[in-house]
């Protein structure tokens, strides 16, 4: 994969310009020059190769020379919610989704939560997506929702073909069982906080599948993942050519 920038702005015509801290980086990180290729991508499904004609301060002027439809999005829908853990395992939790292909993530809002996924929160977010994207090769952007009270996002997951819920409780039934989800109609994921929905929480999920992830306690990140990959390689066995392995 060659040096890929992030652009807000529609990519519609032969002209393109990065600013902010996607030309910052091209400029003093990797030290552009004019001439040089890069590849440009702006959310909306397309990868655009294009060359520098001119660097500013914090300005970078490029040429469009094509754009070329480039699909790396999985078949199926993965809307995951979770309970955000604090500090930089926030981080973690965003790139490996983008990675997984996950097309949505809601903050949920838990009795027993640990983050406040304030405004500023969900902005560093989705910087987090753009610098995984970047590197993944993903040319839709992750959605990063507003946060939701637990209650109000199992409302938004009614009719979805599979509403899953990790859980240790009894009743839970091992992720290794699962079958293979509509891809027409999504998957909703749901993790809670370290310390768990409250029953009260839990009464409002009612008819969503509970799923255990095994015998050892996982923390907020590794169990959101582990339902996300288990989704994602099911989509990328049946309708995605073997990709290669990135550092």
């Amino acid at each position: 994969m060659d040096r890929r920038f992030f652009t807000d702005h529609p990519i519609l015509h032969d002209a393109a310009q990065l600013t902010g801290p996607e030309a910052e980086h091209l400029i003093r990180v990797l030290r552009g020059q004019v001439g040089d290729a890069v590849t440009l991508f702006d959310g909306s499904g397309g990868e655009f190769p294009a060359r520098i004609t001119s660097l500013g301060r914090s300005v970078v002027d490029l040429a469009v020379l094509a754009r070329h439809d480039v699909c790396r999005e999985l078949a199926t829908s993965i809307t995951l919610g979770v309970a955000l853990p604090k500090g930089d395992r926030q981080r973690w939790l965003v790139e490996k989704a983008v990675e997984l292909g996950v097309t949505r993530l809601v903050p949920l809002i838990a009795r027993r939560g640990v983050a406040e996924p304030g405004q500023a929160a969900v902005a560093r977010l989705g910087r987090y997506v753009i610098e995984a994207s970047k590197q993944c090769g993903r040319n839709r952007l992750l959605q990063i929702a507003a946060p939701l009270p637990w209650e109000q996002y199992c409302r938004q997951a009614d009719g979805a073909a599979s509403r899953l819920l990790a859980d240790f409780g009894p009743g839970a039934i091992p992720l290794a069982q699962l079958s293979a989800p509509d891809p027409t109609r999504g998957v909703w994921l749901a993790v809670g906080p370290e310390g768990g929905f409250t029953d009260e929480e839990l009464a409002a999920a009612a008819d969503w599948q509970r799923v255990s992830l095994g015998p050892r306690i996982l923390r907020v990140e590794t169990a959101a993942l582990t339902l996300a990959a288990f989704f994602s390689l099911q989509d990328s066995v049946t309708n995605v050519p073997p990709g290669k392995l990135g550092s």
